[in-house]
């Protein structure tokens, strides 16, 4: 039979015309009822012209596969310097084991930082799509530079960066250079992490079923694609270098990079767009402005007749019903009539610095609440910092020889992500489907904050085995040099438990973040999250000071000194155990504690105006 489009009938019922207000277009099948041919999506998400996105032409798996594939290869890029940085720091560089280590954490914390910041700005005032492809230019902007650098300066005398070949020392210029390449690698890799998730789950429309659960499904494959690019960098791109050929490894990564930037190009046309909103900062100091121009002001039970815009007047942003708790905040929301101002056309609107509505109001409550929660993962991400920095010096002291074949430290990395990225995928369809079919009644899988909880357990079991480990090695090492006899896969274990603990606790912070946060504020909430590894960072280059300032004293060589073997590495991943249960315990209290934002469901956001609410 002929297909032919026509408009809505107006017979049609009221749930039919609100779909019809979202969709002209239909179809009449077989059974002589109207079809839905062209729907709109009904988050707010919009196309690359600023209009309301069409679900056949925009976003699904087709453009989060293009995005995956896209980070997955900037991850590549990236993680083919980082990985061996430590390396680099010692064999190029001429630097300790404690300063390469707290140059990688310095490094990595600025990295995390930068999440927040593109973040910011994504949010604000650039949009998420424009925010990853500048940034992105600015990371490949410094892997040419560190490419370049390293392939005219740094490999003096010829053959050096081996381990063991140690280069000659740099100038200040080009030491000077060097950071400024690194730290650009950093700030624009650190920028697009989070907003490229953000930018991956706007492409599922939560209000429609079937798309919210491949939202949800999104930051899990995300993650997968970040270890897989990840996975080749420290399996490929770090036998490269360890070979002494840094410069065939950058550029390598410098063509990934590029590869990565072409792709979101490419994509352009597909993706759905979430406009960005005012400055959230400035939202939230209005309330606490507000509030605090109110305080001799009585709080209303309830949230009873407190100010709210009902409505889309503040585009695709969602109310945010009213919460008990931090009730010198609801003050923000109490109607003055002092707070009106009068404009020229004899309207009155409300003073924003000094009436708030109720879902401003609870922006800030919901940012208060995770601040305990975002302060416990910081702890956490002390232990995830020394996979890549202390783990790596504890591998590059064992025996890596198998057979013929030297296995570089920086390696063992691939057995913590294929136990992440396997263990992602088996969860989603192995272990819940079976949890569900064993258990009689109807079980909740684990929500976000239990999942953190039993990473943190498995972290601290980690860190504990990578102690003993550390222990044994010492059993079996050459005192008059730095290596031991023992295999370098006794670090198997730690490897794949700390890889177990990721899956865990960063896919569910992820989520949890993502879905405890505002609208307004979605690119901040993974923002947050990522920070929370770059303070993490900061706090494990301190705790390491620290550690070796003490432990040095009365001519001790410290817990990390150049020489494993003449120190108590054991100790410092023994203390970092203990950090992270001490962390648990305050983690628990917290999850306890917290209470869940309660966003209104778009759809029911269909009045005009301004009125209180009752």
């Amino acid at each position: 039979m002929d297909i032919e489009q026509t408009e809505a009938p107006p017979s049609m019922a009221a749930a039919d015309q609100s779909a019809a207000a979202s969709s002209t277009n239909f179809i009449e099948s077989e059974d002589g009822k109207l079809r839905l041919l062209d729907s709109y999506t009904r988050d707010g998400s919009t196309d690359r012209h600023g209009k309301p996105a069409l679900k056949r032409k925009t976003g699904g798996w087709k453009s989060g596969i293009l995005l995956l594939v896209s980070e997955g290869l900037a991850a590549l890029a990236f993680t083919g310097v980082e990985v061996n940085m430590v390396l680099f720091s010692k064999s190029v560089m001429r630097k300790s084991n404690a300063d390469a280590a707290n140059l990688f954490s310095r490094w990595m914390g600025t990295l995390y930082i930068f999440a927040l910041f593109g973040a910011f700005l994504s949010d604000s005032y650039m949009g998420r799509y424009l925010t990853i492809i500048i940034f992105l230019a600015v990371m490949n902007f410094g892997l040419v530079a560190l490419s370049l650098l390293t392939h005219m300066f740094m490999l003096e005398p010829e053959g050096c960066g081996r381990i063991g070949e140690v280069c000659n020392s740099q100038s200040r210029i080009e030491v000077a250079m060097y950071y400024v390449s690194i730290y650009l690698l950093a700030i624009g890799s650190g920028s697009i992490e989070p907003v490229l998730a953000t930018l991956g789950a706007d492409q599922f429309d939560e209000e429609d079923p079937e798309e919210s659960k491949s939202k949800t499904k999104f930051f899990s494959y995300f993650y997968v694609a970040l270890n897989l690019g990840s996975l080749v960098a420290e399996t490929v791109l770090v036998y490269i270098e360890n070979l002494g050929k840094w410069v065939l490894a950058f550029w390598i990564s410098t063509s990934c990079g590029f590869v990565s930037l072409s792709l979101l190009i490419a994509g352009a046309y597909r993706y759905r767009h979430i406009r960005p909103f005012n400055n959230p900062v400035c939202r939230l100091c209005q309330v606490i402005v507000a509030s605090l121009r109110k305080l001799k002001l009585q709080v209303p039970l309830h949230g009873e007749g407190l100010y709210e815009v009902h409505g889309r007047a503040e585009k695709c942003n969602r109310r945010i019903s009213h919460t008990d708790g931090f009730e010198f905040l609801d003050r923000a929301a109490i109607v003055v009539s002092s707070d009106m101002t009068l404009l020229p056309d004899k309207t009155r609107v409300p003073n924003p610095w000094r009436l708030c509505t109720v879902t401003q109001v609870e922006e800030v409550k919901c940012v208060l609440r995770l601040l305990p929660i975002w302060v416990c993962t910081i702890l956490s991400s002390i232990m995830f910092v020394q996979v890549l920095s202390l783990f790596v010096e504890q591998g590059a002291a064992m025996n890596t020889k198998i057979a013929d074949f030297d296995m570089p430290p920086a390696s063992m990395t691939s057995f913590d992500i294929i136990s992440t990225s396997t263990f992602i995928i088996c969860y989603e369809n192995i272990i819940l489907p079976v949890y569900v079919k064993l258990m009689k009644r109807k079980p909740k899988p684990p929500s976000e904050l239990q999942r953190i909880g039993i990473g943190l357990v498995i972290s601290i079991v980690a860190m504990v085995i990578a102690g003993l480990v550390e222990q044994h090695r010492q059993r079996y090492a050459n005192r008059k040099q730095e290596t031991s006899s023992l295999s370098i896969f006794w670090q198997t274990p730690q490897y794949v438990l700390v890889g177990v603990a990721e899956a865990f606790i960063y896919v569910a912070q992820w989520e949890f973040f993502a879905s405890q946060i505002p609208d307004s504020l979605k690119s901040m909430g993974l923002g947050l999250s990522m920070s929370s590894s770059a303070l993490g960072s900061y706090l494990c280059s301190i705790i390491l000071s620290v550690v070796m300032k003490i432990t040095t004293k009365n001519g001790n060589p410290g817990w990390v000194p150049p020489n494993l073997n003449d120190g108590h590495l054991d100790r410092f991943f023994f203390l970092s155990a203990a950090i992270v249960a001490v962390d648990l315990v305050l983690f628990i209290i917290c999850a306890k504690r917290y209470k869940a934002i309660v966003l209104e469901k778009r759809e029911e956001i269909d009045e005009e105006g301004t009125t209180p609410l009752s």
